[in-house]
């Protein structure tokens, strides 16, 4: 959009050119009854204490972008007026609009009566909008006149004016409205495209050689999974080192970036994204991983809740471990993004795919094939909550990125509900293998030991987090107080278990 309007501007500098030379031939191009009525209203009966003036330049040009000025205004009915008082011919204001009406592009007067209501939009050089309501009421008389700009064909200057009379008709009351803005026909026709374009703008790093990136899309998750090698809409070339790409879309689609080497091989992995229009997708690629656009994401991407994508695809071709959680559906286990120390869980004694664990292994632990099927269940329930938290807690990555956990209130929320289930379920867990004999005697402080080094986990990564942000909201301090009491718990439970050994 920033592009479009700074070629408006430069294309102007051309037509400013031609319109001088017509000005030099005598024609008129400003609406010049109609701007001496307002001077001379604006002089004599102006209200300049409520009056709206704003001016907007570009910064690089120094040309008007926008501008604003709404006076209003209270005359004399001449009708009433007493001898020699200066007061406001009605007729004036219809022979100016009139005169000038070569000048304009538009033209349009509403009498008393007409339901009719109008309002002027002001829209400056980044696409900034604004509306004015002129005429609100069917009782009140309006004139407007909409001209080109005469230093820059590609504003539109509009010239509007409304009154009412008073009650007992001696008084004229109404506004004056001047209004420079880009003209509706050339903003409304870029802004229907652009609110369907959506562009990838790519940076490849020095040290890989990319040469090109192929393009797919569809319309669904399961069509993308589906799309075959050659399925590509597009291959874009890499040109010293940036690639860009765009497309109008008329509803969100999916779709895939996928790097073709310089040998003509096609990358083993590929990047898949949301594709939204009116948007425009940020991304730097490296070798063997890239910095994708986290403001996108939060905002219409993976992490904005409308994703078109299910968990698998959010990781491209990536391999993503999916754990059936009987507490509560399927986990997704996501690769490590926020370093050491956030593997997949393995830590909780029981059993784990088969294997026996630390404690359970220092005794002969024979049980029934009942009594395994139930141990396994539920050490793989309590993986698998572990592993929401950490998914969790992976999910705030965006907002440190962004320095601002602003946004993020129900992820903190999410993290105090799941750690709620942990506790329940590490419960029942210390509870059912209490039931059994054989075991020895250190068995709880080895299950406490694991239990609390994933909290203490917890704790730490919150220190981490007020480092990097400043500042913990409500919500996040609610979740620290919450973990820090359940590492409390532990810890004593922990001690009396000690205790009675």
């Amino acid at each position: 959009m920033k592009r479009l309007f700074t070629l408006l501007l430069i294309a102007c500098s051309i037509l400013t050119t031609i319109h001088a030379q017509q000005r030099a031939k005598g024609q008129q191009t400003t609406p010049i009854h109609v701007k001496t009525l307002f001077d001379n209203i604006i002089k004599n009966w102006g209200d300049s204490a409520g009056e709206v003036y704003s001016v907007n330049k570009n910064p690089n040009t120094n040309l008007i972008e926008s501008s604003v000025r709404i006076t209003w205004f209270v005359a004399d009915n001449p009708q009433f007026a007493a001898a020699g008082q200066k007061s406001l011919n009605l007729n004036s204001i219809s022979e100016a609009f009139k005169k000038d009406e070569p000048t304009s592009y538009q033209l349009l007067h509403l009498s008393p009566g007409n339901n009719e209501s109008f309002s002027l939009r002001a829209v400056d050089g980044n696409g900034k909008e604004k509306s004015y309501l002129v005429r609100g009421l069917n009782k009140e008389e309006m004139w407007l006149l909409c001209t080109k700009n005469s230093e820059n064909p590609q504003l539109r200057d509009a010239y509007a004016i409304k009154w009412t009379l008073s009650d007992d008709f001696s008084k004229i009351v109404g506004a004056v409205y001047q209004i420079t803005s880009l003209r509706p026909d050339i903003y409304e026709k870029e802004l229907a495209s652009s609110r369907k374009t959506f562009k990838i703008v790519g940076r490849v790093d020095e040290n890989i050689k990319d040469s090109l990136y192929n393009i797919y899309i569809a319309e669904t998750a399961d069509e993308l999974a589906a799309i075959g090698d050659d399925d590509y809409v597009a291959c874009v070339p890499v040109i010293n080192k940036r690639f860009e790409w765009q497309t109008e879309l008329e509803k969100p689609m999916v779709g895939r970036l996928r790097c073709i080497f310089p040998d003509g091989s096609l990358c083993s992995a590929w990047i898949n994204l949301d594709f939204v229009p009116g948007e425009t997708y940020n991304i730097t690629v490296h070798n063997g991983y890239y910095d994708g656009d986290q403001d996108y994401e939060r905002r219409v991407g993976r992490y904005s809740g409308k994703s078109l994508l299910n968990e698998r695809q959010k990781r491209g071709n990536d391999d993503i471990a999916v754990v059936d959680d009987e507490w509560g559906g399927d986990t997704v286990v996501v690769d490590d993004e926020w370093g050491d120390g956030w593997e997949e869980v393995d830590t909780i004694p029981g059993y784990n795919e088969g294997d026996v664990s630390p404690a359970l292994a220092k005794a002969q632990f024979n049980p029934t094939p009942e009594q395994e099927m139930r141990l396994r269940a539920k050490s793989k329930a309590i993986e698998a909550n572990i592993n929401a938290i950490k998914a969790t807690y992976k999910s705030l990555k965006p907002f440190v990125d962004m320095g601002s956990l602003t946004g993020s209130d129900n992820y903190f929320k999410q993290i105090i509900r799941l750690n709620k289930e942990l506790d329940v379920k590490c419960q029942d867990y210390i509870k059912y293998l209490g039931g059994f004999d054989s075991l020895p005697s250190d068995w709880k402080t080895d299950l406490y030991g694991g239990i609390l080094g994933f909290y203490s986990e917890q704790s730490q990564g919150f220190g981490e987090l007020y480092k990097k942000v400043g500042v913990l909201p409500n919500p996040a301090q609610k979740a620290q107080k919450y973990v820090n009491q359940l590492m409390e718990k532990y810890m004593k439970e922990m001690g009396k278990a000690m205790t009675e050994n």
